[in-house]
């Protein structure tokens, strides 16, 4: 095991290192942050904002206070956009390897089909890291100097209690990790699909279709026997975490329909890969 541990690593660094050079990695990261921009500005410019329950999660609150962007920015590319962008990344992870040819090269190399797939999933986890912090960051400078950096103190969670700056920091970085880790179930699908196919854009597509699938069953009522163990269930479950107290139920089953997710799928994802015959 200590001889496989420093070669995992380099092979760990290596896809990273590809994901940091790929110039579509920084657009899309860009993109991602660049629509709570565009909403911050509109609110600045027209200060019409959602009313309290319609809209994404705070979108109603952030003209009284733009520290509380960073929560509403995640709301708004949660539902969409991060997903779409880290199924294209894990869609493109094996298959965008067999669509170049490159892959039998790779696999040419005395690193193991195990830790090559290890290896692109890391980097696709490194990625919605990325994604989430960099929005997270935009959103926070894009709400200070747009919608205004009035005193922590006026900042409230959903039930009306007043946020101290060390209780809005704290939840906010378990909105953060919350939200990447709900992205892990997209990761797991798009890398399966990825194994199964030399098209990126097919694997990608697949694995939104799917999650597309998924929430409309869980807005389906002849669902709902089924709907607590949909991916997309609890991913909204982020907004308990600015409640007081923080409701732990839906974050805590949110994270283990996730992992439950992330065990088949990358399960069938290693099945398939170390056994698939690979010709491109």
């Amino acid at each position: 095991m200590s001889g496989q541990a420093p070669a995992l690593a380099a092979v760990v660094g290596v896809e990273l290192r590809k994901l940091a050079a790929r110039p579509r990695t920084w657009v899309t990261i860009g993109m991602l942050c660049a629509l709570p921009v565009v909403v911050a500005v509109l609110l600045s410019v027209t200060e019409v904002a959602p009313r309290p329950g319609a809209g994404p999660a705070f979108l109603s609150a952030v003209l009284a206070n733009g520290q509380l962007y960073p929560a509403a920015a995640l709301g708004i590319v949660l539902p969409v956009f991060l997903p779409v962008a880290v199924a294209v990344v894990a869609g493109d992870a094996i298959a965008g390897e067999a669509a170049a040819g490159t892959l039998r090269y790779l696999l040419l190399r005395p690193v193991g089909r195990t830790r090559l797939l290890v290896a692109k999933l890391a980097g696709v986890l490194a990625f919605t890291a990325a994604a989430v912090v960099a929005v997270t960051a935009t959103a926070w400078v894009a709400g200070v100097l747009l919608l205004g950096d009035a005193p922590v103190a006026t900042a409230t969670t959903t039930s009306g209690s007043a946020l101290s700056t060390g209780e809005l920091l704290w939840r906010t970085a378990l909105v953060m990790a919350y939200v990447t880790l709900s992205m892990t179930g997209v990761a797991a699908l798009s890398l399966l699909l990825s194994t199964l196919t030399d098209s990126p854009l097919a694997a990608a597509l697949g694995g939104l279709g799917l999650l597309v699938s998924s929430t409309v069953l869980v807005a389906l009522d002849a669902a709902q026997g089924l709907r607590d163990l949909l991916p997309t269930r609890y991913w909204l479950a982020w907004v308990d975490l600015f409640r007081d107290p923080v409701l732990w139920t839906d974050v805590q089953r949110g994270l283990l329909v996730q992992g439950g997710w992330v065990v088949v799928l990358l399960g069938a994802a290693w099945a398939n890969f170390t056994t698939r015959d690979i010709t491109s």
